[in-house]
């Protein structure tokens, strides 16, 4: 289907943006910049019979069609060229219970609307690291945030979910009710269906001492601090960006440009025994920037900016460990390139989320030690030939043993990569769910997973 080509879904409750609509190119926009894709509608659906429909008329007519929660997905998929855009970011009905310290959160809410509303009755979910990212993409993947070393991963608080299949079933899916496709949920992505809501677990999470800390980058700075955070309580998780001092109003300007540990910081325990957790980071260096403190968990969410759509070229990745070797590698690299801005993002895994078994969700990373993520930015699309090829580079310096990939960071890298992020029997066992709920692979502007073909043995194990 072309833009210029109306489509017709009837009974709509929700509104429909088309390309003639004054509002179109914002509705269009995602986080990330650098894109110009046309969808032919965008759809704001208001409730699950409007999923239904899109669905039902997408199905029917073959237009390709991708769903959107927060926009920040980072392969831009949720604006395909031609197709329709099922926009859920309306859809934010929360019901917490807290005594029984569990929430259903409509898949349009964000991170941190949902945790502002939670930490009124002291309680959260682990979900990422930016507030607005919608709770929809990020559950679907997996969820690696600031509570992931003492509560694990966002799927694991999920305890049910409300999915809309490619036949237009609405379905209640949990443990005990089609666990295959509950499974499949927690880490597969967008690939089994529409997600209209999640219930998830609460966590008791008072004050937290978390924040932004801030250290000159050198390689022995960078092996100490990841050492530290290997080596502390699971109450304490990190990322660390290493990357050029940005122009902030509160960054020195004497330190503009210099490479720096841009640290996040966050202790989920009490309060003075986070202090003398988060003391040996001081003693790494002298801070620049020393913003960790006492606060609640919602305050890890910086204020975002609706006009920031950073051009990024990407690539996730994990590896077992930072020596001063890889701390060497890391600071050599991000000085060999004249990216405006560029970064190795790293993150300490471990803690709970390692506690759950390899094969009980799709997201079969649990052993993995660190993430790391590496990005050049810059100022025009065209500009990605220029820091792909350094990208890779930095990205092959660094390679380890571990070969996997975190599904909701992954670029548009093709197949091979989509299954590092399923390996051993999880590719196969996700192939066999696919070909259950959605034959026709109908959602597949995504990290797609094809359906199993008749005949193959990848079955469910």
């Amino acid at each position: 289907m072309s833009i210029h080509t109306q489509p017709q879904i009837p009974e709509l409750t929700g509104g429909m943006i088309r390309p003639d609509d004054p509002d179109y190119d914002k509705a269009r926009a995602s986080f990330y910049g650098g894109s110009d894709r046309r969808p032919a509608a965008i759809v704001r659906a208001a409730d699950v019979h409007d999923i239904s429909r899109v669905i039902a008329f997408a199905r029917d007519s073959g237009t390709e069609f991708a769903v959107r929660s927060g926009g920040h997905g980072v392969t831009g998929y949720a604006a395909p060229n031609g197709g329709i855009v099922l926009d859920l970011a309306g859809m934010k009905a929360l019901d917490i219970d807290a005594q029984e310290r569990t929430a259903w959160a409509e898949a349009g809410l964000t991170a941190a609307e949902y945790s502002t509303a939670a930490d009124a009755h002291g309680l959260a979910t682990s979900f990422g690291d930016t507030g607005s990212v919608g709770l929809g993409g990020l559950t679907l993947g997996g969820g690696v945030g600031y509570l992931l070393r003492k509560h694990g991963l966002t799927i694991d608080s999920l305890l049910a979910a409300d999915v809309v299949t490619a036949d237009g079933q609405l379905l209640r899916v949990d443990a005990e009710t089609h666990p295959d496709l509950f499974w499949a949920i927690r880490g597969g992505g967008g690939n089994f269906g529409v997600v209209t809501r999640f219930q998830y677990r609460l966590h008791p999470v008072g004050t937290i001492v978390g924040g932004m800390m801030m250290l000159p980058a050198t390689p022995d700075a960078v092996a100490s601090f990841i050492a530290l955070a290997e080596a502390a309580p699971e109450e304490l998780s990190t990322i660390a960006n290493v990357m050029p001092a940005p122009p902030m109003p509160f960054v020195p300007p004497e330190h503009h440009g210099k490479l720096v540990i841009f640290a996040m910081m966050c202790y989920a325990g009490e309060v003075e025994a986070g202090q003398r957790v988060i003391a040996p980071f001081r003693a790494v260096a002298k801070p620049i920037v020393d913003m960790v403190k006492p606060s609640r968990y919602p305050d890890m969410y910086p204020p975002d900016d609706p006009d920031y759509h950073p051009i990024a070229t990407g690539r996730t990745m994990f590896i077992d460990t930072v020596d001063r070797h890889v701390a060497d590698t890391i600071v050599e690299q991000l000085n060999s390139t004249d990216a405006s801005m560029r970064a190795a993002q790293l993150r300490v895994l471990g803690g709970a989320m390692a506690r759950v078994p390899v094969d009980a969700t799709a997201f079969a990373h649990r052993r993995s030690r660190i993430m790391v993520n590496v990005a050049a930015l810059y100022e025009r699309p065209e500009q990605a030939s220029e820091y792909e090829p350094w990208v890779d580079g930095f990205v092959a310096a660094l390679k380890q043993r571990d070969n996997g990939a975190y599904v909701n960071f992954l670029v548009d890298e093709g197949e091979a990569r989509i299954r590092a992020a399923y390996p051993g029997t999880t590719w196969d066992r996700l192939r066999a769910i696919k070909r259950r709920y959605d034959p026709t692979n109908l959602f597949k502007i995504c990290q797609n997973i094809p359906p199993a073909t008749e005949g193959r043995s990848d079955r469910q194990p």
